[in-house]
C-alpha cells in the first residue's frame, strides 16, 4: 500500500523485481481510489478501511506499506495482527515519541495554509507537477501517472489525514508499538529519506515492535523506484526468514 500524494504506480518497478503474480496493490480512498460516501479520511478511518479490505483477502497476507501506507500497515500490526502473517513498512521513525512532522506536513496541518496549498497544487498543469515529482526521485512515467491523479479530492483527503495525525497523536500511537510484535515485522530504513524521522528513530521503533531492520544506504523516500532490486532483495530476505 502506497501513501501521499501517490498512486499504486509507485510500486511498478518493485513488483517487476519481486515477480510475485499474487501480489495485490491496495489504493487508499482518495489516493488513486474513489472516496466512499461519508468517509472522513482520518487516520482511524484509513485503518478501519484497510482492516475491512484485508478481511476480504485470502490468507496468509504479507502486508507492505510505504509512506502513509506504512502508517496504516502499522495500525493493522498493532491492532488487528490476526489479519496478517507479517508486516513491512518504511516510516517507523514517525512513531517515535520525539518525531516532529516535516515542514510540508505542518503546512497541511495548518488551517488556511493547507487549503491554499491544495488549491495551488490542483491548479498546476500536469506537466509541471510531474516535473516536480520527477525531480524528487520518480521516473518520468510514474511521475506523470501520480501527477494525473493529484486533484482536489486527494488534497482534501490529505488534509484530513495529516490533521488527524498532528502531534501528539502519532506519539500516542507509538506507545502501542509493542503490540506489533504479535506478527513478524520489518522496518525498512532508506538513509536519505528526509520525511520520516531518520535512522535512529526508525531503529527505536523497530526495537519496540521486535521487528527486523533493513537499511537501504543512499536511497530516499521513493526507494522502491530508485533501486527496486535492493528493495526487493530486502523483502525477499525477510519473507524467506518467516
Amino acid at each position: 500500500m502506497h501513501g501521499n500524494p501517490e498512486t499504486a504506480a509507485v510500486w511498478g518497478p518493485l513488483l517487476a523485481e519481486l515477480q510475485h503474480p499474487d501480489t495485490v496493490t491496495l489504493s487508499p480512498p482518495g489516493f488513486g481510489a474513489p472516496v466512499p460516501d461519508g468517509f472522513g479520511a482520518t487516520a482511524d478511518d484509513y485503518a478501519a478501511w484497510l482492516a475491512s479490505e484485508l478481511e476480504q483477502q485470502g490468507a496468509p497476507i504479507d502486508l507492505v506499506g510505504h509512506d502513509w501506507g506504512g502508517g496504516h500497515v502499522m495500525r493493522i500490526a498493532m491492532e488487528r495482527p490476526g489479519l496478517i502473517r507479517s508486516w513491512a513498512m518504511d516510516i517507523a521513525g514517525c512513531f517515535a515519541p520525539d518525531y516532529v512532522w516535516h515542514d510540508l506536513a505542518q503546512v497541511w496541518q495548518t488551517p488556511g495554509a493547507g487549503e491554499e496549498f491544495v488549491s495551488r497544487r490542483a491548479s498546476l498543469p500536469v506537466t509541471a507537477l510531474a516535473s516536480m515529482f520527477e525531480s524528487r526521485g520518480m521516473t518520468p512515467d510514474i511521475a506523470r501517472a501520480v501527477a494525473e491523479a493529484n486533484d482536489e479530492t486527494m488534497g482534501r483527503c490529505m488534509l484530513s489525514l495529516y490533521r488527524s495525525a498532528a502531534q501528539p497523536a502519532m506519539a500516542r500511537l507509538g506507545e502501542s508499538l509493542g503490540a506489533a510484535a504479535a506478527r513478524p515485522g520489518l522496518v525498512i530504513i532508506p538513509t536519505e529519506d528526509e520525511y520520516t524521522g531518520g535512522e535512529e528513530r526508525a531503529r527505536w521503533s523497530a526495537e519496540q515492535a521486535k521487528a527486523k531492520v533493513e537499511v537501504l544506504p543512499g536511497l530516499g523516500h521513493w526507494w522502491m523506484i530508485q533501486d527496486p532490486a535492493a528493495g526487493a532483495a530486502a523483502l525477499q530476505r525477510f519473507w524467506t526468514s518467516l
